[in-house]
């Protein structure tokens, strides 16, 4: 280590040196003996970095063991004359934090100000950020009013620290509020400063306050990085203004920002999400071909397109080869893949990723071990995936709370309320103290449970703490009580809401407009409809398709129909959904026609019609006249649509009620020529279809072979499939004509 150039160098060769081999109380013992004599050596850095690597790799329970050693051999340097220096106590109060022995790091505090060193701003940095990451803010701002009287002044990390701390309580307008204070007392913001705080006003989905900050910082003649662009870009994706993203992208262009592979999959991730295939398509290749990527990025950033493109198999190739051929790559490449791997469902080739990405000396991110957890979570493996957890956080990976995150959601998927709430109480004893967004996962998951008032306690519970609720968290309340009906409470919350500066947005607005749908009380949705006109708020295509549905729901079509021409009005055009609900809508009012106009108006605006639609007409024509029925699956069959088999068992059923069995066996064969997927119920309803066919042949006595027709049907009752694939039917058919 000493022979290498730099510390970077020096301290990677020390983790190859070891690779995975760091569980054994000899290697911990080899490592303390070589962070000793590096120390002794004026390596003081070196030596930082090999002990944060052993209290990293060998766990909490045997961390606290090897702090405790520590902090019984400080009085021993003080008796026998020996000072320790300010980097090697500084490292023991963060790892005496870290174990959450605060009377320790009293002790040792008192013990700088008596004998020596005296704290330094490093110190007193340490200090803070232990305190504000365990939920002490108070203590960390004492500190730093503190730290003047000995003779140090909070710098830019320093306040960085209690900014942070602040944003992740969702108290954005406090943080904002600690910028200023920093800026007065002559302390330069720095650009994660400004980053910290964007992002917060991002997660809170405060876009247009994250721009202008944005634009506030390059007015202060600060030049953004690309963190700061992918934190904004972010923010658009999620805001679903994928379009808005886009023209960040070509800001980044113009003024020179190097995109990375983080910028590359905030993008394609946010058209993937929110926009349409040809432009996901598009930006794929503009991003690629342009070449703007720097080539230390543009490996990543070319295993990502792939995943992105859907070849996970050439994405996995490549990333191999690279590492043959010993060529820059960096985490986000594994990253890319082990997150596509996860997503198609294939956890075994994410987890195989996994392994040659640590193998390879890469340190997995939070989003690595985030991926890993959610493709387990997605299959209910939520066993796997806590354990997976457990071991994770035992060697040193960062677990971030989203993390935790993930898991709430996979238990409330499974219906494992329990489980949610146990795993909620071990992340706090197990020190991982919850921050706004867990809170608001839990005050989610169980208000989709319908346990609205548990969520609302846990609600007060976040509100008391400090963490200041989002519109997410509003919204999920507001959510839980129009399931239940409270429309009176939605109210009062929507109130509570504006009182404490949240803006209700598009979709808290959708949310109580289809409360009111839901009890038929149209009057008050349309209400809760204009409100959100006279604020300057828009609506959306989803706003105008729930006040259609709850039209229609309550047999007005009038009154739909208002509300689709009120859409053309706003700009707006109807999409699939809304041809759906109005089909639907004239079906259950048996106004068949109209219902055909509609299919007919779908298309002609070139919407392609979906299962849905199929399904919706076949349903309720069948119910009416079936030559109508025949002649609507004729035409949707040419269009190249197939029905699903309750569909299909309905059409086939009603040829058999109203005596027309041989239409039955007619579509039964078409249908087989399309290698439709019948089920047992489908040859059921066939089977009775022939019989009566047979019983029509018998009568008529047209010389048909039913001595064969029996054996075949015999064949059917035992093995319909096979039995259905041969000409049986159309046979008959033949022969009753």
């Amino acid at each position: 280590m000493k022979l290498l150039e730099t510390r970077d160098a020096a301290f990677a060769f020390f983790k190859l040196a070891f690779g995975d081999n760091h569980d054994t109380e000899e290697i911990a013992r080899l490592c303390c003996t070589a962070a000793h004599v590096l120390a002794a050596q004026n390596l003081q850095l070196l030596a930082q970095d090999v002990v944060s690597w052993v209290f990293a790799r060998i766990g909490a329970s045997r961390s606290k063991e090897l702090v405790e050693f520590m902090w019984r051999n400080h009085p021993e340097m003080r008796v026998v004359g020996v000072r320790p220096g300010i980097t090697a106590i500084t490292i023991l109060v963060r790892l005496l934090l870290r174990i959450g022995d605060y009377g320790s790091v009293w002790k040792i505090f008192k013990d700088m100000l008596r004998k020596g060193p005296r704290p330094s701003n490093i110190t007193f940095n340490a200090m803070i950020y232990g305190f504000c990451r365990q939920q002490g803010l108070v203590i960390g701002e004492s500190l730093l009013h503190l730290m003047p009287k000995f003779q140090c002044n909070p710098d830019v990390f320093t306040y960085n620290i209690i900014i942070n701390a602040y944003c992740i309580m969702g108290k954005t307008s406090v943080a904002i509020y600690w910028l200023h204070l920093m800026m007065k007392s002559g302390c330069e913001p720095s650009i994660a400063t400004f980053n910290t705080i964007m992002h917060a006003l991002c997660r809170e989905g405060n876009v247009i306050e994250a721009r202008k900050l944005f634009d506030g910082i390059q007015n202060m003649g600060i030049t953004p990085n690309t963190a700061i662009c992918n934190t904004l870009m972010d923010g658009y994706v999620k805001a679903r203004e994928v379009g808005q993203a886009s023209m960040l992208y070509e800001e980044m262009r113009t003024k020179g920002i190097s995109p990375d592979c983080v910028t590359f999959n905030i993008l394609v991730g946010g058209h993937y999400k929110y926009g349409r295939k040809e432009d996901l398509d598009r930006s794929l290749k503009d991003l690629i071909v342009t070449g703007f990527f720097p080539d230390c990025s543009l490996y990543d950033v070319t295993v990502s397109w792939l995943c992105w493109a859907g070849r996970l198999d050439e994405a996995m190739e490549l990333l191999q080869d690279l590492l043959e051929k010993g060529l820059t790559l960096s985490v986000v490449a594994f990253n890319s893949l082990i997150g596509a791997y996860s997503k198609a469902g294939l956890e075994d080739k994410a987890f195989e990723t996994y392994h040659i990405m640590v193998k390879c000396g890469f340190t997995p991110s939070s989003s690595t071990c985030n991926s890993l957890l959610l493709g387990l979570c997605r299959k209910g493996r939520l066993q796997e995936a806590r354990t997976l957890l457990y071991r994770m956080s035992e060697k040193g990976f960062p677990i971030n709370k989203v993390a935790y995150t993930v898991l709430f959601d996979g238990y409330f998927k499974m219906n494992d309320l329990d489980g949610a709430q146990f795993l909620w109480k071990e992340m706090k004893e197990r020190g991982i103290y919850p921050d706004a967004v867990a809170f608001t996962a839990l005050i989610d998951g169980l208000s989709k449970a319908g346990n609205v008032e548990e969520a609302y306690e846990v609600f007060l519970e976040m509100s008391a703490i400090g963490f200041v609720p989002n519109n997410f968290t509003y919204n999920s309340l507001i959510g839980g009580l129009c399931n239940c009906g409270k429309m009176t409470e939605v109210l009062k919350l929507e109130k509570e809401m504006r009182l404490k500066g949240l803006f209700p947005d598009t979709f808290t607005f959708n949310i109580i407009i289809d409360g009111f749908c839901r009890q038929r009380n149209m009057k008050s949705a349309v209400d809760v409809f204009l409100d959100m006109h006279r604020i300057g708020l828009m609506p959306d295509v989803s706003t105008f398709n729930i006040l259609v549905d709850g039209y229609c729901k309550a047999f007005d079509m009038i009154g739909a129909d208002e509300i689709v021409n009120k859409m053309y009005t706003c700009g707006f055009d109807p999409d699939i959904t809304t041809y759906n609900i109005r089909i639907h809508g004239y079906l259950r009012i048996r106004k068949m026609n109209r219902a055909v106009i509609i299919l007919n108006q779908l298309v002609s605006a070139g919407i392609v019609p979906n299962t849905v639609t199929y399904n919706t007409m076949m349903s309720g024509i069948c119910s009416d006249i079936l030559d109508h029925a025949m002649i609507l699956a004729a035409k949707l069959l040419k269009m190249g649509f197939i029905p699903n088999v309750i569909t299909t068992n309905i059409l086939l059923s009603h040829f058999c009620k109203q005596g027309i069995p041989e239409r039955a066996l007619l579509w039964g064969q078409k249908l087989r020529e399309i290698r439709f997927g019948f089920d047992e119920i489908s040859y059921r309803i066939l089977d009775k279809a022939y019989h009566l066919v047979q019983d029509d042949v018998e009568l008529d006595n047209s010389g048909c072979p039913l001595e064969g027709w029996r054996g075949s049907m015999n064949c059917l009752r035992l093995r319909p499939q096979e039995c259905y694939q041969s000409e049986m039917w159309l046979n008959l058919l033949k022969c009753k004509e």
